[in-house]
């Protein structure tokens, strides 16, 4: 019936067809543009630390080091294996507690951090280290001071700050000749940092021909130190070094001026702060205490003036744990590479210029010719009063 339209209906499809896959190719979907190839990659770096309970004043002053490391190496927009590396920050709680430590330090291995910059304790750190160890990841301490970190042949442990048996003679020299302590008493708070240095005072004491007449041992968990400072009190020891944190040094000191004990009192790094002041009162004035490395307060300027301006005044660390930082920075700059395989390596190689001063590593990790600085408490804030660099002390004017 149609026969006499089939010309024009072959004319018709055979000008429209065209025209119509035209039209179908403008209206369907188009093709897929290939993502574009970024550029950029994100490098995570570690801080662990305790960031709360009775230190986490120290932890957060440790924290902040880091991130302003890693604020100012992000604004350079450092170029690293031919990409602009983005540094991110992941923060870890390890309460200050070894057991807590370990699991933190899994969880770093687990989030492929490229280097862990703490943590703040001797005592969690060395475990935490076997961790980091196993896992090739670095691990960089601005705070631990035990020998025993850098003793076990482990590879990637480092330290920004010196040993406790260098603190410890330096702390002990002080006593004997600056505060003439011809009898010293020891107490210690039975952590891995506490033990240690109270072990490193006393062996140099001894050393010194100074009499150490007794040796008491607490818990860095204790508050009350009645009954210790009473037996001490019987021996009229005219120094009393404590091997403890701050939050265990200052309530000390001000229950031993409670009971009437008269003797003099030094301590390590971990009590050498203006906290001490605030948790002890005014039985803290005139303390002795000594940091392994140079004050906060001569850390360089420009450190000082972008902490300050960011954080305010630093507590005791955090210069250390930005030298850390910006140690495995210029190790990966160096490697040209993010890969801790690769820039671990470089970082035994280092030589930089930090704000805690020139910062070399030897085979074990040890920061080489690492200051001593002994400080009193004045007024409520500790001074520093002398620096020991190879045994030989000079005094700060």
């Amino acid at each position: 019936m149609l026969s006499h339209l089939r010309p024009y209906l072959r004319l018709s499809a055979f000008i429209c067809g065209p025209s119509l896959f035209l039209l179908l190719s403008a209206c369907g979907p188009k093709p897929e543009t290939p993502p574009a190839v970024s550029n950029e990659v994100v490098v995570t770096i570690g801080h662990a630390g305790p960031l709360t309970g009775p230190i986490s004043h120290q932890g957060k002053d440790d924290e902040n080091g880091v991130s302003l490391a890693l604020d100012q190496a992000n604004a350079k927009k450092l170029v690293i294996g031919g990409k602009t590396v983005v540094f991110r920050i992941r923060s870890e709680d390890d309460q200050g507690d070894p057991k807590v430590g370990t699991t933190v330090a899994q969880k770093m291995v687990d989030a492929k951090v490229a280097a862990v910059i703490g943590h703040l304790n001797s005592g969690v750190t060395i475990p935490a280290s076997e961790i980091y160890g196993k896992a090739g990841i670095p691990v960089i301490s601005g705070s631990a001071t035990s020998p025993e970190l850098t003793e076990r042949g482990l590879k990637g442990v480092f330290r920004t700050v010196g040993r406790d048996d260098q603190q410890g003679p330096a702390i002990a020299a002080y006593i004997a000749n600056e505060l003439a302590a011809k009898t010293v008493a020891i107490v210690d708070d039975k952590t891995a940092y506490g033990e240690g240095l109270a072990t490193e005072v006393a062996k140099a004491l001894k050393a010194a021909k100074v009499n150490v007449i007794a040796h008491e041992r607490t818990s860095d968990k204790e508050t009350d130190f009645k009954s210790i400072l009473t037996r001490l009190k019987s021996r009229s020891p005219d120094v009393i070094f404590v091997g403890a944190m701050d939050f265990t040094g200052g309530p000390m000191l001000k229950q031993a001026r409670e009971l009437g004990l008269k003797s003099a009192f030094a301590f390590g790094d971990g009590a050498c702060t203006d906290e001490m002041a605030q948790l002890g009162g005014p039985a803290t004035e005139g303390l002795a205490c000594s940091q392994a490395g140079l004050p906060a307060q001569a850390a360089s300027k420009e450190f000082l003036a972008a902490f300050n301006a960011k954080y305010g005044e630093t507590k005791l660390y955090a210069p250390f744990f930005y030298d850390a930082t910006n140690v495995v920075i210029e190790a990966m700059k160096r490697a040209d590479s993010t890969d801790p395989a690769r820039f671990l390596p470089e970082i035994y190689k280092t030589s930089h210029a930090g704000a805690t001063g020139k910062i070399e590593f030897d085979a074990k990790g040890d920061r080489k010719d690492a200051e001593m600085t002994i400080f009193r408490m004045k007024g409520g804030r500790i001074v520093p009063v002398s620096v020991m660099r190879g045994g030989i002390s000079s005094p700060i004017s």
